[in-house]
């Protein structure tokens, strides 16, 4: 799964934007195709336990609150600057979200999101 973790962040452009924190824990393609599989609420109640598990391993995202529409809110400024623990924390609470969607929907419904998140549509599509 980090393998895959590592795939969709690699390809989220809005990691590095200004908004960072909005971004943090995963791919806006897959969030979007999560919204469309799921629902609001079915997200943002997938991302609220994918981010506890997490926090096992990133403490910093002990005050992380999942909001309205999957957006976290509680981060600390030093945490969001820090690079390589924002990186960690966005890897460990993918990771998370992907275990929880092969346990719901299987390993190859999850793949086929995956890959679908981290490839641009051609224009012919």
């Amino acid at each position: 799964m980090r393998e895959l973790a590592e795939k969709l962040l690699a390809g989220n452009p809005s990691q590095l934007g200004v908004h960072a924190s909005d971004a943090l824990l995963l791919n806006d393609r897959l969030r979007l195709a999560l919204v469309r599989f799921a629902g609001i609420d079915g997200f943002t109640s997938l991302l609220r336990r994918a981010v506890a598990l997490a926090s096992a391993n990133i403490p910093a995202l002990g005050n992380a609150k999942v909001g309205a529409e999957g957006r976290i809110e509680g981060l600390d400024p030093a945490f969001i600057q820090d690079h390589v623990l924002r990186h960690e924390a966005a890897i460990a609470v993918t990771v998370q979200l992907l275990g929880l969607l092969v346990t719901f929907i299987g390993e190859s419904l999850t793949r086929r999101m995956v890959h679908e998140a981290c490839h641009e549509p051609s224009s012919d599509e």
